[in-house]
């Protein structure tokens, strides 16, 4: 079911490459071609991911997925597609949703995906992750709304244990936090950053207790990064005691194809980790190579969500949006419809919007024509009262 990894170097830790001349499989044409590409967004691999590669594939999903592709040069997009600096309340930390904060703990992934939408802090100018996350977790604590701290970056897993469990042992003394999520890509990129440290089951076992626990929101792609390494890796994190999930955009050439889309989610929700969300590629400065208009997005969704188990189902279809997590709910003839899953705005939470169809939307802001929008009322559900007019049969 799961081909093990062409990786040679066993249980080792993989070499990470930074360099195009690094990869032989690339001409020396190729490299001049994509050098101006890597100033702009730099490329960042190891030898574990790169021997996922079909070489001989010039469409090779997983060359895709960390390779430079010239494309990226198009000027389409903006760095900060979601406007994530405007929600940015500390140094390294982001409040968007009321009970929900982002701290950024680092600025480095075991592999750079090319569609990445938080790219701009790989760059050298930017200032938005710091290394002192007390101000931080200053400002969790005197927020009691704030139930659950998502980790992110750059990728906590890729940090070392001794360094991750104190930002882990600090989150969790905050009594009002009830959950911890890790955002990571490590179970794909590097599965033996994972199985081979003792010392992260330790951690996971101490902080993901029976009323609070520490969720791993893994980043697989495309199914063929279900190696029995990566499959080694996920069951070490359960069996640890984490709450393993799984989400990824739609990527352009590597999974917006429904049999590859609903493989990959059927495979992960036999192994015990369902799909959560499966994300429209942001508008990012670079992306345009990798990107899909909406409605054929979400057609490619539904057609894979027919194929999935039931456990498959339960993934939606999203846009971060600046506004909020917007849901893409389904399309009609004429109107496609929306509905806000979280928003910056309380008022929104709960937004069931349609609109008039635009093949030609990649995103939310290219939807201009509202044909309908209902909002239920915070006072008529407070006080029971029905929110439509309808008797029981």
């Amino acid at each position: 079911m799961f081909q093990k990894s062409k990786y040679t170097g066993g249980d080792r830790k993989p070499k990470y490459l930074t360099k195009l001349e690094q990869l032989p499989q690339l001409s020396q044409d190729e490299i001049h071609k994509l050098e101006p590409v890597n100033e702009q967004f730099i490329f960042r691999s190891n030898e574990y991911y790169q021997s996922l590669i079909d070489w001989d594939d010039p469409e090779d999903p997983i060359r895709r997925i960390v390779v430079p592709d010239v494309s990226e040069l198009n000027e389409w997009g903006r760095l900060d597609a979601s406007d994530e600096e405007s929600y940015t309340v500390a140094r390294g930390l982001e409040h968007k949703y009321d009970s929900t904060a982002l701290l950024l703990v680092n600025e480095v992934c075991a592999a750079y995906c090319r569609f990445c939408f938080r790219k701009r802090l790989f760059m050298d100018d930017n200032d938005e992750v710091t290394k002192d996350i007390s101000e931080g977790l200053a400002y969790i604590r005197e927020h009691p709304e704030i139930n659950n701290v998502l980790l992110t970056g750059g990728d906590p897993l890729i940090m070392s244990t001794s360094k991750l469990e104190p930002i882990i042992r600090q989150v969790r003394e905050i009594d009002h936090v009830k959950i911890i999520r890790i955002g990571t890509k490590i179970p794909a990129f590097n599965p033996m950053r994972i199985y081979n440290d003792d010392s992260l089951r330790a951690m996971f076992e101490k902080y993901s207790t029976p009323e609070k626990r520490i969720y791993v929101m893994a980043h697989f792609n495309h199914p063929r990064e279900l190696t029995e390494e990566a499959v080694r890796g996920l069951d070490f994190l359960l069996k640890s005691g984490a709450i393993v999930i799984n989400q990824t955009p739609m990527i352009a050439g590597v999974n917006d194809d429904p049999e590859v889309l609903s493989d990959m989610m059927n495979k992960l929700s036999f192994m015990g980790v369902p799909p959560y969300y499966v994300f429209h590629c942001r508008p990012t400065l670079g992306n345009r190579p990798y990107t899909l208009p909406i409605e054929k997005a979400y057609e490619i969704f539904e057609l894979a969500r027919m194929r999935g188990s039931g456990l498959a189902k339960r993934a939606r279809f999203v846009m971060s949006h600046a506004t909020g997590k917007i849901e893409i709910i389904g399309l009609s003839a004429a109107n496609i419809y929306f509905k806000y899953q979280r928003a910056a705005e309380n008022k929104n939470s709960s937004r069931f919007m349609v609109y008039k169809r635009n093949p030609e939307a990649f995103w939310f802001d290219d939807y201009t024509d509202l044909v309908d929008d209902y909002t239920l009322e915070d006072e008529r559900v407070q006080n029971r009262e029905p929110v439509f007019d309808f008797e029981y049969a």
